[in-house]
C-alpha cells in the first residue's frame, strides 16, 4: 500500500497514488519512521531524529502534532500507529527502498556462488538513485544512516567489480567512474576502476587516471597512493593484472637430516623446472608406504625453493590414515586461502568458487604447492594451480591416473633403494665410521630391510640408542627375527620387531598415542590421559619411543608418528586393549577440559560454563596468562578440531557442545571464522540431540554470531530467531540473543537496530538482576548513542557500565568500555582527554590477548597523537598497529581506516598514508 523511496530525492506513494509531502520536518519525521518500517521507534529518538538533540519545547508534543500532519498529508492515517512509547510506521521492510537495498545485499553475502551474488548485487545497486535522503534536513540521517548507507553502496560496487573481473566479464568503467568522481580519495574505488579501464582495452586512460588521482592524493593529503593502486600502476605498465592478496606463505616441513641417494629422481624432478611461461607442471611421486615419498619431495622443494619466491605451501593430505578420514576438498582450498591471508568472510561458499579464488590468487606467482599422501584425483585436482609459474609436487600410494590424462602430470614411481643407496642412507644415519668398521654386518642390515627406508630409519634409531652395540649383533637379531623383508611382509615386520623389545607401559602407551589419538600430534598431557596415567609416567616412555623411531618430537613436548605406524598401532590396540573406548572418552575429556581452562583466560560475551568434573585419569594442562592459554589453543586447533569430530562420534553431546563454547573465543581472535562456524554446527547438532532447550538457544545465539563474522546476516537472524524461540521460558536466554542480535545489526552497520536491540538486552538484564550482563548492555548503549551522535549520553551510559564492569571484576569488557569512552571523546575533539582511556584499555587488552583489539586502540592512539601535533608518536603508533594487523588479517588494516574516518578525517588519511 505504501512504498517510500529513499536513494535519491524523497518518493512517497499510497496505493499506488504519488504524495507530495512539503519540504521540512514531515519529510524527516517518515524518513526516520521508514528506515525502521514495521517496528516501533521511541518518541525521543525520532524527536532527536527530527529536530536535533538540542532542540527547545516539548519534544514529545512536537511528536505527536507532526505525526497528525503526516497522516493527514498521506490521508492513510492507518498507515501510522501509535504504540506504548512511540509510533510506527505499517509498512513492510521490502516497501522501502533502502531497507530492501540491505535486504538484498545480505542475501548477496549469504550466498556461496558468485553466480548467484551478481544478480542480487545488480538489484541493490539498481535501486540507488543519488544522494540518500536527497531534500531531508536531519542531523541524524545525515550523519548515521546516510553514511552507513553509502558505504555499503561502494563495497557493494567494488564487490561487483571484483566478481565481473574473476568471471572474465567487463566491469563498466562509466559506472566506476562516476562514483570515483564522487568519492575522489577512495583509493579502492580507483583501483577497481583502473582494471575495469584496462579489461576494457584502455590501459593509456587508465595510466591517465592513476596519474590523477597520484596528483590528487598528493595535493590534499600529501600522501603516495596506497600499495595496492601502486600496484595496479606496476601492472598496468607491465600489462598484467595481479591478485589481491600478496602473502608468500612458506610452509615446507623441516627438510629430514640425512637424506642420501635418489639422484636419478632427484634429476627426474629438476627436468620440471622449465621456462616460467609454460604449463604449470605437475609430478605425481608414487610408491609403496614406507618408501620414502614425502622425504624425497620435501628434500627436493626445498633445494628449488629459491625458483618460486612468491611462496611455497604444503598440506598434508591425508589420505591413507588410519581413520580412513581425509580433509574435505573446500577444508583444504580453505587452509591454502588462509595461508595466502585471504579474511575468511572473503572466502565464498561451495568448492568450485573456492577453488576458483584459489586460482586467481595464484595467477601470475611463481610458487610451488606439495600435496602431501593424496588418495585420489578427486581430492588433488581443486588444488592444481591453473596458470604458469607455478609448480605442484603430488604423493600417493596410488599412481593417480585422472591426473595423469587431465592435467599432464609426470608420473614418478619411486621404487625400494638400491642396495647402495640404503647403505649410504645407513651411514648418514649411523656415521660412517661405524658402518665402515663393520661393513659386511651393515650390507646385511640394508639387506633385510629391503631398500624401504623407514625400516633402515627405526633399524638405525634402534642401532644409535646403543652405540657400544655392535652393528654384527644388530644384524643378527633381524636375521634370527624377520629373515629376509619382501613386499609382502612389508615393513610391518621392522615395527613389530622394534615393538616387542618395548616395555609393557612403553608399548601401551605407544598403542593408545598412535593408535587412538584423533589428531595428527599429542602432548605430554594428552598422552597421559589416553593411558589413564600421571603426566610424569608418560616421560620416560615418550621419550624411549622417539629414540626408537616409533615416535617423532616434531616440537618440544608434542609428538607424532607416520600414518603407517599409526596403522600398525592401531591394529594392536585393537587386539589388546579392551578399554579403547575409556581412553577415546578421556581424550576427549582433555580437551574439553584444557580448552575451558584456556578460554578462562580468553573471555567472550557470554563467558564459559564449566563441564562436568572430568573422568578419572585425565590430565587437565594448566595456564600462567592469556598468552600461554592462547598458544596452546593454536598449536592443538587441529586436534581439537578433531576430538570435537570423536566427541560427536561417542555421542558425548555435552562435550560437544563445550568444547564449541570453549573455542568461540580463540577462533574467531585468531581470524578462523569458517572452523568456528562449523564447531558451532555441531554444537546446534549435539543440542538439538539432547533436547536441551537452554543449549540449543545457546547454540544458535554464538552461530549466528560465527556467521555474521562471514557476512551471512540473513542466516544470522534466523538463528538468532531460532534462539529465541528455545528461549520463550527463560528470560536469560532471551537477554542474551537480543544482546547477540544487537552485536549483529551493529556488524551490519545498522545503529538503529542495534540500539533497539541492545536496550531491549538491558531491560531483561535488568530484571534479572544480572550485573555483568547489564554493563555489557550499558556499553553497547553507549557504543550506539555515541555512533549516532548523541555524545552526551554516551559518555553518561559508559561510565554507569565502567562502575558496574569494575564492581563484577569483568576486566575484558572493563577494556571495551574504555575504548568506547575514548572514542567518544575523540568524536567530542578532545584527543588529550582519549589518550589515557585508550592507554588503560590497551593494557587490558594485552592481558587478554585480543590482538584486533589492540590493533584498533594503537591505531586510535597514533589518531590522538595526530591531532595533538605530535606526529612522529602518531606514526609509532600506526607501525605497530600495522605489526599487530600483519599477523591477522590483511584486511583489518582497512576496518581500523573506517574506525578513524568516524572519528577524523585527517587522521584516517594519515593512517592510510603511513600504512
Amino acid at each position: 500500500m505504501l512504498s517510500v523511496e529513499l536513494l535519491g530525492p524523497l518518493r512517497v506513494s499510497v496505493a499506488g497514488r504519488p504524495v507530495e509531502l512539503p519540504a521540512g520536518r514531515l519529510r524527516a519525521l517518515l524518513a526516520v519512521l521508514a528506515m525502521s518500517a514495521g517496528r516501533t521507534v521511541p518518541a525521543d529518538r525520532l524527536a532527536t531524529a527530527v529536530w536535533g538533540a538540542g532542540a527547545g519545547g516539548d519534544p514529545g508534543a512536537n511528536v505527536r502534532t507532526n505525526v497528525k500532519r503526516l497522516r493527514r498529508a498521506l490521508e492513510a492515517e492507518e498507515l501510522i500507529a501509535a504504540r506504548p512509547g512511540g509510533y510506527l510506521l505499517a509498512a513492510a521492510p521490502g516497501d522501502v527502498d533502502a531497507l530492501r537495498f540491505g535486504r538484498l545485499l545480505d542475501d548477496a553475502a549469504a550466498e556461496h556462488d558468485p553466480a548467484a551474488e551478481r544478480p542480487l548485487l545488480a538489484a541493490a545497486l539498481a535501486l540507488w538513485r543519488g544522494v540518500p535522503f536527497d531534500g531531508i534536513r536531519s542531523d541524524w540521517l545525515e550523519q548515521s544512516a546516510a553514511p552507513a548507507l553509502r558505504e555499503r553502496y561502494l563495497t557493494a560496487l567494488e564487490r561487483r567489480a571484483d566478481l565481473d573481473l574473476a568471471a572474465g566479464t567487463r566491469p563498466d568503467p562509466a559506472g566506476l567512474a562516476d562514483a570515483a568522481a564522487r568519492h575522489p580519495l577512495r583509493e579502492s574505488l580507483w583501483a577497481r576502476l583502473l582494471r575495469a579501464l584496462e579489461a576494457a582495452g584502455r590501459p593509456a586512460e587508465a595510466l591517465e587516471r592513476y596519474e590523477t588521482i597520484r596528483r590528487r592524493l598528493a595535493d590534499e593529503l600529501g600522501a603516495d597512493p596506497s600499495p595496492e593502486l601502486r600496484q595496479v600502476h606496476a601492472d598496468l605498465l607491465a600489462g598484467g593484472a595481479p591478485p589481491e592478496v600478496r602473502a608468500v606463505p612458506r610452509q615446507l616441513p623441516a627438510a629430514v637430516a640425512g637424506f642420501a641417494g635418489r639422484e636419478d629422481e632427484l634429476a627426474a624432478l629438476d627436468a620440471l623446472l622449465g621456462p616460467p611461461d609454460g604449463p604449470p607442471p605437475v609430478a605425481v611421486i608414487t610408491g609403496t608406504a614406507g618408501v620414502g615419498k614425502t622425504t624425497l619431495a620435501v628434500h627436493w622443494a626445498h633445494r628449488v625453493a629459491g625458483r618460486f619466491p612468491d611462496g611455497q605451501l604444503y598440506l598434508d593430505l591425508r589420505g591413507y590414515g588410519p581413520s580412513g578420514e581425509a580433509p574435505q576438498p573446500s577444508a583444504a582450498i580453505a587452509e591454502f586461502l588462509g595461508a595466502l591471508r585471504v579474511p575468511p568472510h572473503r572466502i565464498p561458499g561451495g568448492t568450485a568458487a573456492q577453488a576458483g579464488l584459489y586460482r586467481s590468487l595464484l595467477a601470475g606467482r611463481r610458487m610451488l604447492v606439495l600435496l602431501d599422501n593424496a588418495r585420489d584425483t578427486d581430492q588433488v585436482a581443486p588444488l592444481l594451480p591453473g596458470t604458469p609459474g607455478c609448480l605442484t609436487l603430488i604423493t600417493s600410494r596410488d599412481h593417480l591416473p585422472g591426473v595423469v590424462t587431465a592435467y599432464g602430470a609426470r608420473p614418478l614411481n619411486l621404487g625400494l633403494l638400491p642396495p647402495d643407496q640404503a647403505g649410504r642412507l645407513l651411514a648418514a644415519r649411523l656415521g660412517r665410521d661405524r658402518v665402515t668398521a663393520d661393513p659386511a654386518a651393515a650390507d646385511q642390515i640394508v639387506r633385510r630391510c629391503a631398500g624401504l627406508p623407514l625400516a633402515l630409519a627405526i633399524v638405525a634409531a634402534r642401532a644409535a640408542i646403543h652405540p657400544a652395540h655392535p652393528l654384527g649383533a644388530l644384524a643378527g637379531e633381524l636375521r634370527d627375527t624377520l629373515g629376509t623383508l619382501d613386499r609382502t611382509a612389508g615393513v610391518r615386520a621392522i615395527f613389530s620387531w622394534s615393538y616387542d623389545t618395548l616395555g609393557d607401559e612403553t608399548a601401551r602407551l605407544f598403542r593408545l598415542v598412535a593408535g587412538l589419538h584423533p589428531g595428527p600430534g599429542v602432548t605430554t598431557d594428552a598422552a597421559a590421559s589416553l593411558a589413564g596415567v600421571p603426566a610424569p609416567r608418560v616421560r620416560a616412555p615418550l621419550d624411549a619411543l622417539t629414540r626408537a623411531n616409533l615416535l617423532t618430537e616434531h616440537a618440544p613436548g608434542r609428538h607424532s608418528c607416520h600414518d603407517l605406524l599409526r596403522a600398525y598401532a592401531a591394529e594392536l590396540c585393537e587386539a589388546r586393549d579392551p578399554d579403547r573406548d575409556a581412553a577415546r572418552h578421556r581424550i576427549v575429556d582433555h580437551y574439553v577440559h584444557t580448552a575451558h581452562a584456556a578460554a578462562l583466560h580468553l573471555p567472550g560475551p557470554t563467558g564459559t560454563t564449566a563441564p562436568a568434573a572430568p573422568r578419572p585419569g585425565v590430565s587437565v594442562t594448566g595456564f600462567a596468562g592469556p598468552g600461554d592459554a592462547a598458544a596452546w589453543l593454536a598449536a592443538e586447533r587441529p586436534a581439537l578440531l578433531a576430538a570435537l569430530k570423536l566427541a560427536a562420534d561417542l555421542r558425548l553431546d555435552r562435550h560437544v557442545c563445550h568444547l564449541a563454547r570453549a573455542l568461540f573465543v580463540f577462533l574467531h581472535r585468531r581470524g578462523r571464522w569458517l572452523d568456528r562456524a562449523e564447531t558451532q554446527r555441531a554444537a546446534v547438532a549435539a543440542a538439538r540431540r539432547l533436547g536441551d532447550p537452554a543449549e540449543q538457544a545457546r547454540a544458535h545465539r554464538d552461530l549466528a554470531l560465527a556467521l555474521a563474522d562471514l557476512g551471512r546476516f540473513g542466516d544470522a537472524h534466523r538463528h538468532l530467531d531460532t534462539a529465541l524461540e528455545r528461549s520463550h521460558d527463560d528470560p536469560a536466554g532471551q537477554a542474551w540473543a537480543h544482546y547477540h542480535r544487537d552485536l549483529v545489526y551493529a556488524a551490519q552497520g545498522r545503529e538503529a537496530d542495534a540500539l533497539d536491540a541492545a536496550r531491549r538486552a538491558h531491560d531483561l538484564f535488568d530484571r534479572l538482576g544480572d550485573e555483568a550482563g547489564r554493563a555489557m548492555a550499558l556499553t553497547d548503549l553507549g557504543w550506539h548513542h555515541g555512533r549516532l551522535g548523541h555524545h552526551g549520553r554516551a559518555l553518561d551510559l559508559c561510565e554507569r557500565a565502567l562502575i558496574l564492569h569494575r564492581r563484577s571484576g569483568n576486566r575484558p569488557h572493563e577494556a571495551h568500555t574504555l575504548s568506547c569512552l575514548a572514542d567518544t571523546r575523540l568524536k567530542l575533539g578532545d584527543p588529550a582527554g582519549a589518550d589515557p582511556l585508550y592507554r588503560r584499555a590497551l593494557d587490558l587488552f594485552r592481558e587478554f590477548g585480543d590482538r584486533y583489539a589492540e590493533a584498533g586502540v594503537l591505531a586510535h592512539l597514533g589518531a590522538c597523537r595526530h591531532l595533538t601535533g605530535d606526529h612522529a608518536a602518531a606514526r609509532e603508533h600506526w607501525r605497530r598497529a600495522r605489526a599487530v594487523l600483519g599477523d591477522l588479517d590483511p584486511t583489518s588494516a582497512d576496518l581500523v581506516r573506517v574506525q578513524l574516518t568516524m572519528t577524523d578525517a585527517s587522521a584516517a588519511a594519515a593512517f592510510h598514508r603511513h600504512r
